[in-house]
């Protein structure tokens, strides 16, 4: 049973710094809830294609980023004080400067996962009323969930179980956000009301 859930949130920061955040590895364990304990394992790194050069020089930043071929392996509980820790490598797929990155499952608790994430610069009004030249992060997350089949006990697993938990998963993420970047950037980030799709 191949699924398809799809988010997305507004940050009032340029699209340069907001992917360079996103692309780094070592920065995704700070993005999962604190329960998953989730550790990067592992990083091959391959280098991406040359950086282009931001317009304001306040926004050329040098960083790690997963270039197309990258293979990261993390580790996590899948559930709340479980002694097992689960492992999920993935590889990056798809990689284009500030606009978008794919990452592909090799090993994870789900059948097939192939998350896509996109950026796009977009100005709206900040939480002071201020016009902000932002950028629209989304999430677009093709899987099958753990178990696969198409039976009425999948769609019932799916829907009361996998579905939630990753509504739960993307929806911390999205909160974390809004407490991980004004430290890293130094300004306040309003807290966004996410949207949401599933199929």
């Amino acid at each position: 049973m191949r699924c398809r859930y799809k988010t997305q949130q507004w940050i009032p920061y340029p699209i340069e710094l907001v992917f360079a955040f996103f692309a780094n590895p070592h920065n995704l364990p700070s993005l999962m809830m604190k329960w998953q304990s989730v550790k990067l394992e592992e990083a091959t790194l391959v280098p991406p294609p040359p950086r282009p050069v931001a317009p304001d020089p306040a926004n050329r930043v040098r960083t790690v980023a997963t270039g197309k071929g990258s293979s990261i392996t993390l580790s996590f509980r899948p559930l709340p004080y479980s002694p097992v820790r689960l492992p999920w490598e993935s590889t990056i797929s798809e990689f284009v400067w500030n606009e978008a990155f794919t990452d592909l499952a090799v090993r994870s608790p789900f059948q097939y996962w192939e998350h896509r994430h996109s950026f796009e610069v977009e100005t709206r009004a900040n939480a002071t009323g201020v016009l902000v030249q932002g950028t629209l992060v989304k999430d677009d997350v093709h899987y099958e969930p753990p178990g696969g089949g198409d039976t009425p006990m999948s769609h019932w697993f799916h829907k009361l179980v996998v579905h939630r938990m990753m509504s739960r998963t993307f929806h911390a993420r999205q909160q974390k956000l809004t407490v991980i970047l004004p430290r890293l950037l130094g300004q306040i980030v309003p807290v966004a009301v996410p949207t949401e799709t599933s199929e």
